[in-house]
């Protein structure tokens, strides 16, 4: 959290998972061969506390907040959608009103295009902070996280 970037950005202005050093890849040095003495036991033991996942972009517990968000957000329109397919089915077998196929055909294609907004939404709307749960609506995170991206879009445009 102390360590000095070279980039104007600061801690705060970083993602809570992003590493606060360049993300210039660097190369990975050759394991010692096995005839060098072993690891120590603290050594062992943070290797040990590391998950799977560890070396993964995301933390889990971000992952799965952005997946229900998503599954909400874009799950419900979607079921919609289809419902809107088989409400019309029923509308016209049993000759209970006049339907146009237009009229179908928008509906469902709305509730389809919600579904595509919801799923950048549930993203957007999740709390990126591993800690802090975020809002039921996200409307906050959302905000925040969509400034976070629209800047960092800025920045790789004016490095490229």
């Amino acid at each position: 959290m102390g360590s000095k970037s070279n980039d104007k950005s600061t801690d705060a202005d970083r993602l809570p998972f992003e590493p606060s050093s360049n993300r210039k890849k660097t190369e990975k040095k050759p394991a010692p061969a096995a005839t060098s003495r072993p690891a120590s036991s603290a050594s062992a033991a943070s290797t040990a506390k590391r998950s799977p996942s560890a070396n993964s972009a995301i933390p889990e517990v971000v992952s799965r907040r952005m997946i229900r968000r998503m599954a909400l957000f874009c799950g419900v329109p979607t079921v919609l959608g289809i419902s809107t397919f088989i409400v019309s089915y029923v509308v016209v077998t049993q000759d209970l009103f006049k339907l146009p196929p237009t009229a179908v055909l928008l509906v469902s294609l709305g509730f389809f295009g919600l579904g595509v907004v919801g799923l950048s939404y549930g993203v957007l709307s999740a709390s990126w902070d591993e800690d802090s749960a975020g809002s039921r609506l996200g409307w906050g995170e959302f905000r925040l996280n969509f400034g976070r991206m629209t800047e960092a879009w800025r920045s790789s445009k004016k490095s490229s």
